[in-house]
């Protein structure tokens, strides 16, 4: 049952935080995002690479890894970046950002597949889900969006990863195709993870906090 709960938490967690962060590029948003890229991606190299790779052709996993990178950079062309902490909506916006809505909740989805009983995934799923639910929660409530709209907005996008947990363990017509749905999200973590790292440093200088965030976050996912 946590691995349906973790999730819809996390977002709760992210929007409760929204309300006590004033600003979207604070020092301690930026530590979380390292923090949670590093995470994420030290458990999907310990967790999810390696379950793949032991079920699908070494080349044909690669292939569809890059698959998921590339549908990932497509995503993004929509979300704008949203998946890693860019959220660009005008304050007097009033049509809804369906675009950014669409392509966050089939992200959402699809990360709910690398979620099961015998891995650890949904704990990378929650660390990166709680900075991002954060700082898309500061725009909605800087918009000129009604409640009504950033209501439904954060319970869809709340809801999508658990549904792709839930069609993921218990849909038969899945189970075939699971590893190669897999490979797909590990290419989509890989991207997001790897992107969050690079941008959260500035001017490319040497950041100690950044890297004790990394080092936690990768000693972290170590140990569980």
């Amino acid at each position: 049952m946590n691995k349906f709960l973790l999730p819809i938490i996390a977002v709760v967690l992210g929007v409760i935080l929204a309300f006590f962060t004033k600003k979207q590029k604070a020092w301690n948003t930026k530590l979380l995002l390292s923090f949670s890229g590093a995470f994420l991606l030290a458990l999907t190299l310990f967790e999810l690479l390696p379950e793949v790779y032991s079920h699908l052709d070494t080349k044909l996993t690669g292939l569809f890894i890059m698959c998921g990178i590339l549908l990932q950079i497509i995503l993004e062309l929509f979300s704008k970046g949203a998946e890693h902490g860019h959220v660009h909506i005008h304050k007097d916006e009033t049509n809804f950002p369906w675009l950014l809505f669409i392509s966050l909740c089939i992200h959402s989805f699809l990360e709910g597949f690398s979620i099961h009983d015998h891995n650890d995934m949904v704990y990378g799923v929650i660390v990166h889900k709680i900075p991002i639910a954060m700082i898309i929660s500061i725009f909605l409530l800087q918009s000129s969006f009604t409640k009504l709209q950033v209501a439904a907005f954060l319970i869809v996008f709340a809801l999508m990863t658990p549904l792709g947990t839930f069609i993921s363990n218990t849909s038969e017509a899945i189970v075939d195709y699971a590893h190669f749905i897999n490979a797909i999200v590990i290419g989509i973590f890989f991207h997001i993870s790897t992107t969050i790292l690079f941008e959260s440093g500035e001017g490319h200088k040497f950041n100690l906090s950044k890297f004790v965030s990394i080092i936690l976050g990768v000693g972290i996912a170590y140990m569980i």
